[in-house]
């Protein structure tokens, strides 16, 4: 068996290989595609941040709760032990006139001591309950429209992870066909060895590079692999492949300035959130200046009673109670009520401020981020030419090489060449679609 039938063989088994790798890659990454909209949706049921929402929603149902209970008898009672220095008597004249008919009236003991219950109830509190359940719902809906911010930087999170799978993928795919393509340079030179028309040395400086291009593979895999397990992780699911979106289902008019005015972006229902609670909170400064009415009730069993005569005679115990209505009618908030309107006021320009900056940088972002989408749909047209053009100029070397007019080595040049060029088409049409979908991040579409 002759060496250049060995090499012939040799070439038909690495084409073999060559073609089940890239036939398990293709199955493996047809199995299942998965879109963008639906990781991301994936990785916000993932996160352990969404349990946060149960979380709040349990605080404030518990805050509620707590608040409501004002409306329910406040009940309270007491033991007390006491001694006084000094006690009530009946003056002299009356106390020798009592004890002239009988009467003894040695006046009250000093010892004291009574245990009873005090019971208040609530009729009109001037609308502070109401006011406070207000401000607990409104403090609930910031912090849950903070966790939508929160959740909603995810969605740049799984973009960024999700359009670099998508170049990987490009790249391994052209890896094979860069790989094919040498591949069959290979063989011709062989032929062209065989035949006597080219060196050995020339069938080794292509199969060198198809060897250092296979060697490339290894490592687009890896890459590929690791940033598939990343993205697994994210959103709590295994990923085989990525589905490329198609540039045609995007709305168009995303592009147009009269779509950037308009933005869904959880960190503007924040603010205006943000906005209502110090509202809320002014409400409640405003109730604290109305009056309260409600209704008491106290009884104890002691000594003395609210019969002082018949305790300054008989020294034992009684029953004791009184029951009626109490209006009162605090002016203490008046004295801190201007600063804290005044803090308030701060509070909800702070929120005003913070949502024209944003609105601002927003729109910074998407003019910048339209600019780009505009720069890489350009740049793709000119992709399409080039690709063209250098496909011409390495079937001419491939034609030359048979020929004996040009060496190995301005072949390998020319198909990298023409490689290069799909890489870059590849590049530019990921950034064109990352682009997009940035851009319909940064306005919640």
């Amino acid at each position: 068996m002759t060496q250049h039938h060995i090499v012939s063989q040799w070439l038909g088994i690495m084409a073999k290989m060559s073609g089940m790798v890239l036939g398990l890659f293709v199955t493996l990454t047809s199995s299942y595609a998965q879109s963008l909209e639906e990781c991301q949706q994936a990785a916000e049921q993932n996160y352990p941040l969404i349990r946060q929402y149960g979380l709040i929603e349990q605080t404030t149902k518990a805050t509620l709760d707590n608040i409501d209970k004002g409306w329910l008898p406040q009940l309270s009672t007491y033991a007390q032990v006491a001694a006084q220095n000094r006690v009530a008597n009946l003056p002299d004249y009356l106390a020798k006139s009592a004890q002239a008919s009988g009467i003894n009236t040695g006046g009250l003991r000093k010892e004291q001591y009574k245990i009873g219950v005090d019971v208040q109830q609530v009729i009109y509190d001037g609308g502070q309950i109401r006011q406070q359940k207000e401000v607990v719902r409104k403090q609930s809906e910031v912090q849950a429209a903070q966790n939508d911010i929160n959740l909603y930087a995810l969605r740049q999170r799984v973009n960024d992870l999700y359009f670099g799978l998508l170049l990987l993928q490009d790249k391994v795919m052209m890896n094979h066909d860069l790989q094919q393509v040498l591949l069959s340079s290979e063989q011709k030179i062989a032929n062209m060895v065989k035949g006597g028309t080219a060196a050995t040395s020339d069938l080794d400086a292509i199969r060198a590079e198809r060897m250092s291009v296979r060697q490339n593979s290894v490592e687009l895999v890896s890459q590929h692999s690791a940033l598939m397990r990343t993205l697994s992780l994210f959103i709590g699911k295994p990923v085989i492949k990525v589905e490329k979106p198609r540039i045609a289902d995007v709305d168009n008019a995303l592009l147009g300035d009269a779509k950037l005015l308009s933005n869904n972006r959880p960190e503007l229902s924040l603010f205006q959130k943000q906005i209502a609670l110090a509202d809320a909170q002014k409400n409640v400064l405003e109730s604290r200046l109305r009056p309260t009415l409600g209704a008491f009730a106290q009884g104890f069993y002691g000594y003395p009673g609210y019969d002082l005569f018949r305790d300054m005679m008989h020294h034992t115990p009684s029953l004791n109670g009184i029951i009626g209505l109490k209006f009162s009618w605090n002016i203490g908030a008046l004295y801190t009520r201007k600063n804290d309107q005044a803090v308030l006021n701060l509070q909800r320009q702070n929120a005003e401020n913070a949502r024209d900056v944003f609105l601002f940088n927003n729109k910074l972002q998407t003019t910048q981020q339209s600019e780009d989408i505009q720069k890489y749909r350009k740049l793709q047209q000119q992709d399409d030419e080039i690709i063209r053009l250098r496909t011409n100029v390495r079937k001419a070397a491939e034609s030359k090489l048979s020929h004996g007019i040009i060496d190995v080595n301005a072949l390998v040049k020319e198909i990298n060449n023409e490689n290069s060029a799909k890489i870059l088409y590849s590049i530019h049409e990921i950034q064109l679609l990352k682009a997009v979908y940035d851009m319909k991040t940064s306005l919640n579409r």
